[in-house]
């Protein structure tokens, strides 16, 4: 059984939550029509990523109606969507990924547990991991950073994931540290790694959505302009992978004490 995954690339506009959750409702009809069961957006998508849209107001936590246009589109679609945004949770503020799935609430499912220096002012990190099914294979959740630490993506596989999905945005000059990062988690670990990148923007930022395969090689890529990585999840090939490249069975737990000479 396979699953077909997206990763989406494009602008957000800064503080324009209406005018992002529709180009969200409109790749999600994108993605449907190509038969895709997982869609996940950039970092910050709902709310743009910049200064001028970190002063707030964010999206509420305690009132979710923001999203009844996209719960709409995957009441519709039958799409699993994973959807970061900067949100108010009352008393902080979190960078969050929101999964929405068919019939069900929103849930939020994810904060940002490795903060850039630059969103330390705005921002509280989170103090879990975590995971979701789809199509009964586990897909474990980062945001950006996350996945400059190679501890975050092997707790995910530790977990069961099989997938390891990154939602982010990369500032020029990023290009070679993004497609590293996401290659050596997708071969540390023997997984699927799914990047989807915002573009555009004050920042500039710089795209590069992309799907690894368990070997870390580059099998779906949105170069520049918008558009979506979309690619098959088999997880007969991670098995297979797992059992050739044996760095996952090998790992040790610990490795004892360090001594000195």
């Amino acid at each position: 059984m396979t699953l077909r995954i997206a990763a989406v690339q494009a602008e957000a506009s800064t503080g324009e939550v209406d005018h992002n959750i529709a180009t969200v409702v409109d790749f999600i009809q994108r993605a449907s029509a190509d038969k895709v069961d997982v869609i996940v957006f950039p970092e910050a998508f709902v709310t743009g990523y910049d200064d001028a849209a970190f002063t707030g107001p964010f999206p509420a936590s305690a009132e979710l109606n923001w999203l009844d246009p996209v719960q709409h589109a995957v009441n519709g679609t039958g799409l699993l969507v994973v959807l970061n945004t900067a949100l108010d949770r009352g008393g902080s503020s979190t960078l969050t990924d929101i999964v929405l799935a068919p019939g069900r609430a929103p849930v939020l499912a994810y904060d940002k547990q490795h903060l850039y220096d630059s969103e330390r002012r705005w921002f509280t990190a989170g103090d879990h991991g975590c995971s979701l099914s789809a199509g009964g294979l586990k897909l474990g959740l980062s945001v950006c950073y996350d996945a400059n630490f190679p501890e975050h993506a092997a707790a995910a596989a530790a977990n069961g994931a099989i997938v390891y999905i990154n939602s982010g945005a990369y500032f020029p000059g990023g290009e070679h540290r993004r497609d590293l990062h996401y290659a050596a988690r997708a071969l540390d670990n023997g997984m699927y790694v799914v990047f989807s990148g915002l573009i555009g923007g004050t920042n500039q930022f710089i795209g590069g959505s992309a799907v690894f395969n368990p070997l870390g090689q580059r099998i779906a890529h949105v170069p520049t302009a918008e558009g979506m990585a979309v690619a098959d999840i088999d997880p007969d090939l991670v098995s297979r992978i797992r059992s050739e490249q044996r760095m996952w069975a090998d790992r040790r737990v610990g490795l004892g004490e360090y001594e000195h000479h």
